[in-house]
């Protein structure tokens, strides 16, 4: 298995192996495709979880809407369409997205509603803290699996293992798009680890990463070709990277109200500034007031962009050039 520092490193060398060394070439569902099974690396620093090649224009805003949208609790189309209107073309009713929202699988599991997280901590600090049994479960045996349905569950479950101190993750997916899926799959699951972790009190351990087909499509085999060529240069910031501060479910719902209230246009950068919550999350808000100048198709404020902070404004103006 291999091992990486960065999701920079695993990016782009999952990218490569699967680009110029693929097992298979195949079209499930009419798409051609270029696949390799049986698929596993690992991220020492799971905080690390963002791509800095610039030809990838990795968006930021979108990757914390997506985690943020999982912990809420909810797989309602309304919320993501803000972030990524492409995934409309998922909800078979338009509103939406069972198979690939996974936040109400998470937290309103089965008909007991089960909150897989709340029960995960419980378990990591009442009952056993070596445990190997604490699994959040994903992909349902009662999905509709049939090509006619585009929505279905790609991730298995979610293991997590408290070792010396330190929270770590082990992901299974059933099947993972290497350019696409993955660079969001990896942001949101590492994300949850950390907030996870944060919830316990811990360290942040290693993250694995496990996928049963790894494929690139075709359409976007020119632009990995792209990224491919120019392996060496990247925009990493020289600051460090986002740490998560101590928190719970009642922070992330402060944080999705007032989510909520940028996209109704009720809060001003300077409110957002002013709001009662850890740098961190404001940061975050920062860049999702950003985002509904993205929506409209209006310029950025030079002031909004000033204001956030350096290591989200190199993903930013990245995207803008």
């Amino acid at each position: 298995m291999n091992r990486y520092d960065t999701f920079n490193q695993l990016y782009i060398e999952t990218l490569d192996l699967i680009s110029n060394n693929y097992e298979f070439e195949n079209s499930p569902r009419g798409h051609s495709e270029r696949e390799v099974l049986g698929f596993s690396c690992k991220l020492t620093n799971p905080l690390s979880r963002y791509c800095f090649h610039p030809m990838r224009k990795q968006n930021v805003i979108f990757n914390y809407a997506e985690a943020l949208w999982y912990l809420s609790g909810k797989n309602d189309l309304d919320f993501i369409y803000w972030y990524a209107p492409s995934m409309a073309k998922y909800s078979a009713d338009g509103k939406t997205l069972p198979g690939t929202g996974y936040g109400k699988k998470l937290l309103h599991f089965g008909s007991d509603d089960l909150n897989q997280i709340a029960r995960a901590v419980d378990i990591i600090k009442n009952d056993d803290a070596d445990s190997k049994r604490v699994f959040i479960q994903i992909f349902s045996a009662d999905e509709d699996i049939y090509k006619t349905n585009i929505d279905v569950s790609c991730t298995l479950g979610l293991q997590l293992l408290l070792r010396e101190g330190k929270l770590h993750m082990v992901a299974y997916m059933r099947a993972n798009d290497a350019y696409v899926g993955m660079l969001g799959d990896i942001f949101s699951f590492t994300f949850i680890q950390e907030f996870i972790a944060s919830m316990l009190g811990c360290e942040v351990g290693q993250y694995t990463h496990n996928v049963g087909s790894i494929h690139i499509y075709q359409p976007n085999q020119e632009k990995v070709q792209s990224i491919l060529e120019l392996p060496f240069k990247t925009f990493e910031p020289i600051c460090s990277l986002p740490v998560m501060p101590k928190s719970d479910f009642s922070v992330v719902s402060k944080v999705l109200e007032y989510e909520k209230k940028i996209r109704c246009s009720e809060l001003s950068l300077n409110d957002i500034n002013h709001l009662p919550l850890d740098e961190y999350w404001i940061e975050i808000l920062r860049l999702f007031k950003v985002n509904t100048y993205f929506q409209i198709g209006r310029s950025v404020p030079d002031m909004l962009i000033e204001s956030v902070h350096p290591f989200h404004r190199s993903f930013l103006l990245n995207r803008l050039k």
